[in-house]
Protein backbone atom coordinates (compact mmCIF):
# COMPACT_ATOMS: atom_id res chain seq x y z
CA UNK A 1 0.00 0.00 0.00
CA UNK A 2 2.62 2.46 0.90
CA UNK A 3 5.06 2.06 -2.31
CA UNK A 4 1.86 3.08 -3.99
CA UNK A 5 1.56 6.42 -2.47
CA UNK A 6 4.95 6.51 -3.05
CA UNK A 7 5.02 6.07 -6.23
CA UNK A 8 2.50 8.81 -6.70
CA UNK A 9 4.48 10.88 -4.19
CA UNK A 10 7.25 10.67 -6.69
CA UNK A 11 5.17 11.60 -9.42
CA UNK A 12 3.62 14.46 -7.57
CA UNK A 13 7.02 16.06 -7.14
CA UNK A 14 8.17 15.84 -10.33
CA UNK A 15 4.79 17.33 -11.57
CA UNK A 16 4.77 20.25 -9.38
CA UNK A 17 8.22 20.94 -10.11
CA UNK A 18 7.67 21.09 -13.62
CA UNK A 19 4.40 23.75 -12.90
CA UNK A 20 6.42 25.64 -10.79
CA UNK A 21 9.04 26.07 -13.75
CA UNK A 22 6.88 26.59 -16.04
CA UNK A 23 4.86 29.38 -13.95
CA UNK A 24 7.93 31.33 -13.73
CA UNK A 25 8.79 31.50 -17.17
CA UNK A 26 5.36 32.59 -18.01
CA UNK A 27 6.58 36.53 -17.91
CA UNK A 28 9.57 36.34 -20.67
CA UNK A 29 7.41 34.58 -23.14
CA UNK A 30 5.98 35.69 -26.09
CA UNK A 31 2.00 36.47 -26.18
CA UNK A 32 1.45 33.09 -28.36
CA UNK A 33 4.41 31.22 -26.17
CA UNK A 34 2.17 32.57 -23.36
CA UNK A 35 -1.17 31.57 -24.14
CA UNK A 36 0.05 27.90 -25.00
CA UNK A 37 1.79 27.57 -21.66
CA UNK A 38 -0.73 28.86 -19.62
CA UNK A 39 -2.75 26.49 -21.62
CA UNK A 40 -0.25 23.72 -20.67
CA UNK A 41 -0.19 24.53 -16.89
CA UNK A 42 -3.70 24.39 -16.39
CA UNK A 43 -3.39 20.90 -17.58
CA UNK A 44 -0.43 20.44 -15.52
CA UNK A 45 -2.48 21.48 -12.17
CA UNK A 46 -5.34 18.83 -13.40
CA UNK A 47 -3.14 16.38 -13.19
CA UNK A 48 -1.71 17.37 -9.79
CA UNK A 49 -4.97 16.92 -8.28
CA UNK A 50 -5.87 13.58 -9.32
CA UNK A 51 -2.48 12.89 -7.91
CA UNK A 52 -4.02 14.07 -4.81
CA UNK A 53 -6.93 12.18 -4.94
CA UNK A 54 -5.10 9.15 -5.47
CA UNK A 55 -3.00 9.63 -2.85
CA UNK A 56 -5.61 10.88 -0.36
CA UNK A 57 -7.36 7.35 -1.37
CA UNK A 58 -4.40 5.74 -0.35
CA UNK A 59 -3.92 7.03 2.89
CA UNK A 60 -7.59 5.90 4.08
CA UNK A 61 -6.82 2.46 3.51
CA UNK A 62 -3.53 2.31 5.41
CA UNK A 63 -4.55 1.23 9.33
CA UNK A 64 -5.02 3.69 11.65
CA UNK A 65 -2.02 3.04 14.12
CA UNK A 66 0.28 3.98 11.01
CA UNK A 67 -2.06 6.67 8.90
CA UNK A 68 -0.80 9.76 10.86
CA UNK A 69 2.97 10.73 8.85
CA UNK A 70 1.14 9.67 5.66
CA UNK A 71 -1.82 12.29 7.07
CA UNK A 72 0.35 15.09 8.20
CA UNK A 73 2.43 14.77 4.45
CA UNK A 74 -0.66 14.74 2.75
CA UNK A 75 -0.88 17.91 4.41
CA UNK A 76 1.89 19.29 3.21
CA UNK A 77 1.19 18.44 -0.22
CA UNK A 78 -2.24 20.03 -0.56
CA UNK A 79 -1.11 23.43 0.82
CA UNK A 80 1.73 23.04 -1.63
CA UNK A 81 -0.51 22.61 -4.20
CA UNK A 82 -2.75 25.68 -2.64
CA UNK A 83 0.49 27.79 -3.63
CA UNK A 84 1.12 26.79 -6.81
CA UNK A 85 -2.70 27.51 -8.15
CA UNK A 86 -2.10 30.98 -6.33
CA UNK A 87 1.14 31.65 -7.86
CA UNK A 88 -0.79 30.81 -11.02
CA UNK A 89 -3.33 32.96 -10.47
CA UNK A 90 -1.12 35.76 -10.10
CA UNK A 91 0.67 34.76 -13.35
CA UNK A 92 -2.80 34.86 -15.02
CA UNK A 93 -3.72 38.17 -14.09
CA UNK A 94 -0.62 39.17 -14.72
CA UNK A 95 -0.41 37.90 -18.76
CA UNK A 96 -4.59 39.24 -19.14
CA UNK A 97 -3.03 42.95 -18.43
CA UNK A 98 -0.39 42.54 -20.90
CA UNK A 99 -3.24 41.31 -23.56
CA UNK A 100 -5.55 44.04 -22.15
CA UNK A 101 -2.59 46.74 -22.76
CA UNK A 102 -1.64 44.96 -25.99
CA UNK A 103 -5.59 45.75 -26.82
CA UNK A 104 -6.40 48.81 -25.79
CA UNK A 105 -2.75 50.77 -25.98
CA UNK A 106 -1.15 52.55 -23.27
CA UNK A 107 -1.85 56.50 -25.02
CA UNK A 108 -5.12 57.04 -22.82
CA UNK A 109 -5.07 58.55 -19.28
CA UNK A 110 -8.39 56.71 -19.25
CA UNK A 111 -7.82 53.24 -20.04
CA UNK A 112 -4.51 53.40 -17.64
CA UNK A 113 -6.47 54.34 -14.92
CA UNK A 114 -9.18 51.57 -15.43
CA UNK A 115 -6.46 49.07 -16.00
CA UNK A 116 -5.30 50.31 -12.82
CA UNK A 117 -8.32 49.77 -10.71
CA UNK A 118 -9.01 46.50 -12.45
CA UNK A 119 -5.79 44.99 -10.86
CA UNK A 120 -6.78 46.61 -7.47
CA UNK A 121 -9.94 44.69 -7.80
CA UNK A 122 -7.95 41.26 -9.10
CA UNK A 123 -6.21 42.10 -6.28
CA UNK A 124 -8.03 41.97 -3.75
CA UNK A 125 -10.58 39.33 -5.31
CA UNK A 126 -6.88 37.41 -4.97
CA UNK A 127 -6.76 38.20 -1.41
CA UNK A 128 -10.11 37.13 -0.42
CA UNK A 129 -9.66 33.60 -2.28
CA UNK A 130 -6.37 32.77 -0.21
CA UNK A 131 -8.30 33.44 2.89
CA UNK A 132 -11.43 31.89 1.83
CA UNK A 133 -8.45 28.42 0.93
CA UNK A 134 -6.51 29.13 4.39
CA UNK A 135 -9.67 28.61 5.98
CA UNK A 136 -10.49 25.34 4.03
CA UNK A 137 -7.26 23.88 4.68
CA UNK A 138 -7.62 24.46 8.19
CA UNK A 139 -11.33 23.16 8.42
CA UNK A 140 -9.68 19.97 6.39
CA UNK A 141 -7.15 19.89 8.95
CA UNK A 142 -9.38 20.07 12.34
CA UNK A 143 -11.55 17.46 10.56
CA UNK A 144 -8.88 14.74 9.66
CA UNK A 145 -7.51 15.74 13.80
CA UNK A 146 -11.40 15.26 14.77
CA UNK A 147 -11.77 11.55 12.53
CA UNK A 148 -8.37 10.22 13.59
CA UNK A 149 -9.48 11.50 17.71
CA UNK A 150 -13.09 9.69 17.04
CA UNK A 151 -10.63 6.12 15.48
CA UNK A 152 -8.35 6.41 18.81
CA UNK A 153 -11.11 6.60 21.18
CA UNK A 154 -13.49 3.92 19.58
CA UNK A 155 -9.90 1.26 19.38
CA UNK A 156 -9.26 2.69 23.77
CA UNK A 157 -13.49 1.44 24.04
CA UNK A 158 -12.59 -2.00 22.24
CA UNK A 159 -9.76 -2.72 24.12
CA UNK A 160 -11.33 -1.60 27.73
CA UNK A 161 -13.98 -4.00 26.32
CA UNK A 162 -11.53 -6.93 26.27
CA UNK A 163 -9.91 -6.37 29.67
CA UNK A 164 -13.29 -6.08 31.37
CA UNK A 165 -14.36 -9.28 29.44
CA UNK A 166 -11.08 -10.80 31.03
CA UNK A 167 -11.60 -9.41 34.54
CA UNK A 168 -15.17 -10.90 34.88
CA UNK A 169 -13.67 -14.29 33.04
CA UNK A 170 -10.96 -14.44 36.35
CA UNK A 171 -13.55 -13.25 38.82
CA UNK A 172 -15.36 -16.20 37.74
CA UNK A 173 -12.73 -18.48 38.06
CA UNK A 174 -12.12 -17.06 41.43
CA UNK A 175 -15.48 -17.75 42.74
CA UNK A 176 -15.03 -21.20 41.21
CA UNK A 177 -11.48 -21.71 42.89
CA UNK A 178 -13.67 -20.54 46.37
CA UNK A 179 -16.08 -22.85 46.11
CA UNK A 180 -14.05 -25.51 45.10
CA UNK A 181 -11.76 -25.03 48.08
CA UNK A 182 -14.96 -24.49 50.16
CA UNK A 183 -16.03 -28.12 49.06
CA UNK A 184 -12.69 -29.50 49.57
CA UNK A 185 -12.35 -27.96 53.11
CA UNK A 186 -15.55 -29.36 54.06
CA UNK A 187 -14.74 -32.81 52.97
CA UNK A 188 -11.74 -32.93 54.98
CA UNK A 189 -13.67 -31.71 58.25
CA UNK A 190 -16.02 -34.77 57.62
CA UNK A 191 -12.80 -37.10 57.19
CA UNK A 192 -11.24 -35.81 59.99
CA UNK A 193 -14.40 -36.15 62.61
CA UNK A 194 -14.65 -39.97 61.05
CA UNK A 195 -11.10 -40.94 61.80
CA UNK A 196 -11.42 -39.12 65.59
CA UNK A 197 -12.49 -42.16 68.39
Amino acid sequence: MSSDFEGYEQDFAVLTAEITSKIGRVPKLSPDEKKQMVANVEKQLEEAKELLEQMDLEVREIPSQSRGMYTSRMRSYKQEMGKLETDFKRSRIAYSDEVRNELLGDDGNSSENQLIKLREERAHLLDNTERLERSSRRLEAGYQIAVETEQIGQEMLENLSHDREKIQRARERLRETDANLGKSSRILTGMLRRLQP
